[in-house]
């Protein structure tokens, strides 16, 4: 048994990304501390269809406080003059609406923030990199979120800095080391790319990347003519973040929030990953992080949506990992079987109508609805005309067990194996 890692759960927070309601109830059911979000413009998913409006924030506050959640708006793009005034309007309805922090990275945001009393958490696209960075910025903001090409010596020394020069922010408390845990990286520093605009007049730096790095690119010598052999052909396209096997020394550098990339990701993909590290979390608190958990972990992570894993800048790789195919790296895929009729609450059984494809017995599916969020199990039994069935197919209305709350109108769908033959 490992001996536990002298830091509680409780002393953690585990930020995941929320955009959809969906995504928003599978952070929360799987053992988040916080979400992340944006709305409408201003944010780096702004042309992301994952975005909610103003008018949800009051319900996304309401739906998280209720859960003990914090909730945190981005408002992180760059801002030009005629984007103060809608700048002004989020952060007004933001902070009249109960929202926790804004996540900003330009100046004037972060003033206007600290002006009406919203508290700022600063953005990893201002590349904080040092202690003298982080003390100025102290002034307005309680969590930093440091430039994410840092190593885990340099976070340390950051971090132990902050302790000895006794660093607060405007909360009077000591400044909290804000880092990425997991999820996509790009090639850009930071996030900071001029690819997107340069390619087709879409910047990433206003919420609307085009993703041009992760296409598959030839490289040819103009003077020769000649193809260079490289190792595939995605050379701007990193492999995604995963510390899950070094999260003892990710925390033991002073990391206090892990923060999950994926806004534009499935709400299936934010309740597996979530899932993972708060277990992990708990773990190590507990002393049972060890190996064979590490690789259960990471096989439930490369089940869903991910182009791959490294462990990023963190343990001093200077270059990154490539990832091997322009979509998804996941071993398994969801499958949509039909929705929920109606739920028998007192004995936990749901009606199900079997539209797309068929559902049997040993199956790994999930539940997903706007406020059931994302449910996972395991088909152990069927029952079609109240008889036991090995398998529903489609027009069948079949009842399935639960073993959590589910409504009508939540759709079900099934993972299945990916064929390697079907990779992008």
């Amino acid at each position: 048994m490992q001996t536990p890692l002298n830091i509680r759960r409780d002393e953690i927070e585990l930020m995941a990304p929320a955009g959809s309601y969906e995504s928003l109830m599978a952070a929360i059911g799987a053992g988040a501390n916080s979400v992340y979000f944006g709305v409408g413009e201003l944010n780096m998913r702004a042309r992301s269809a994952f975005n909610f409006t103003l008018e949800d924030l009051a319900r996304i506050a309401r739906i998280a406080h209720e859960h003990g959640v914090k909730t945190y708006l981005t408002v992180n793009t760059i801002l030009y003059d005629k984007d103060l005034d809608t700048m002004r309007r989020i952060m007004d309805r933001a902070r009249a609406e109960g929202i926790d922090a804004v996540i900003v990275s330009d100046q004037a945001g972060i003033l206007y923030a600290r002006s009406i009393g919203l508290e700022v958490h600063i953005s990893t696209q201002l590349n904080l990199s040092n202690i003298e960075s982080v003390a100025f910025y102290a002034a307005y903001a309680d969590v930093m979120v440091l430039a994410r090409e840092l190593d885990l010596y340099q976070v340390r020394k950051i971090h132990r800095q902050i302790l000895a020069r006794d660093i607060r922010g405007p909360k009077g408390e000591p400044i909290k080391i804000e880092m990425f845990a997991h999820g996509a990286l790009c090639m850009a520093v930071s996030g900071k790319c001029y690819l997107s605009l340069h390619d087709n007049g879409h910047s990433a730096n206003r919420g609307d990347c085009r993703q041009i790095c992760r296409r598959s690119y030839v490289v040819r010598d103009r003077e020769t003519d000649e193809e260079l052999e490289i190792e595939n052909p995605f050379i701007l396209s990193p492999k995604d973040l995963c510390t899950i096997d070094f999260l003892d020394r990710f925390l033991e550098a002073g990391v206090r929030v892990l923060k999950i990339e994926g806004r534009a990701r499935s709400a299936e993909y934010v309740n597996r990953v979530v899932g993972c590290y708060h277990e992990a979390l708990v773990a190590l608190e507990q002393g049972t992080y060890t190996p064979e958990r590490i690789e259960n972990w990471k096989r439930r992570l490369g089940e869903v949506f991910n182009r791959g894993f490294w462990g990023g800048y963190y343990l001093g790789g200077k270059t990154g990992e490539w990832s091997q195919v322009y979509g998804s790296s996941a071993t398994k895929r969801k499958v949509y079987v039909g929705k929920v009729t109606n739920f028998f609450k007192k004995i936990s059984v749901a009606e199900i109508q079997v539209e797309a494809a068929p559902l049997a017995v040993g199956e790994e599916a999930f539940f997903m609805g706007e406020t059931t969020g994302v449910q996972e199990f395991t088909v152990r039994e069927i029952r079609v005309a109240e008889q036991a069935v090995p398998q529903s197919v489609q027009g069948e209305t079949c009842s399935i067990p639960t073993t959590g709350l589910i409504r009508r109108g939540d759709r079900l769908y099934k993972f299945v194996e990916v064929d390697p033959s079907e990779s992008e």
